[in-house]
């Protein structure tokens, strides 16, 4: 399940359902808006392999990985998320929700790093 935090514009959650990339966003179909980032993770141990996409930075962080959910940090521009989001899903090595649980993942326009859960060091993946 893909799951948008409530920092993803709606323009951006439509453009994806125009793509018919199904996500469901935090304050919308999902739970309520959170005053919170700290009551996020207790909601995405209750889904099931939830994938879940934010602009917020305070999620880059190794200590947060949990094999039952991924972590993606959209580091870019608020209006190229739906772009990003639908080229994530598509990469060779995170197309599936299984090759993406447990991982922390910051998408920037040069690539993505990806945080290893033991170290806490970022590893470079290319687009």
């Amino acid at each position: 399940m893909n799951i948008l935090d409530a920092n993803i514009v709606a323009s951006q959650r439509e453009q994806l359902a125009a793509w018919r990339i199904r996500a469901r966003q935090i304050g919308r179909e999902l739970g309520h808006r959170f005053d919170s980032d700290a009551n996020i993770i207790p909601l995405l141990r209750n889904q099931k392999r939830a994938t879940f996409f934010t602009r917020d930075r305070d999620f880059w962080d190794a200590r947060l990985s949990d094999s039952n959910y991924c972590i993606v940090w959209l580091d870019i521009q608020a209006m190229r998320a739906a772009d990003y989001i639908r080229r994530f899903l598509r990469h060779p090595q995170f197309r599936t929700a299984a090759m993406r649980m447990g991982k922390v993942i910051q998408v920037r326009p040069t690539g993505l790093a990806v945080l290893g859960p033991s170290t806490g060091k970022a590893e470079s993946v290319r687009w």
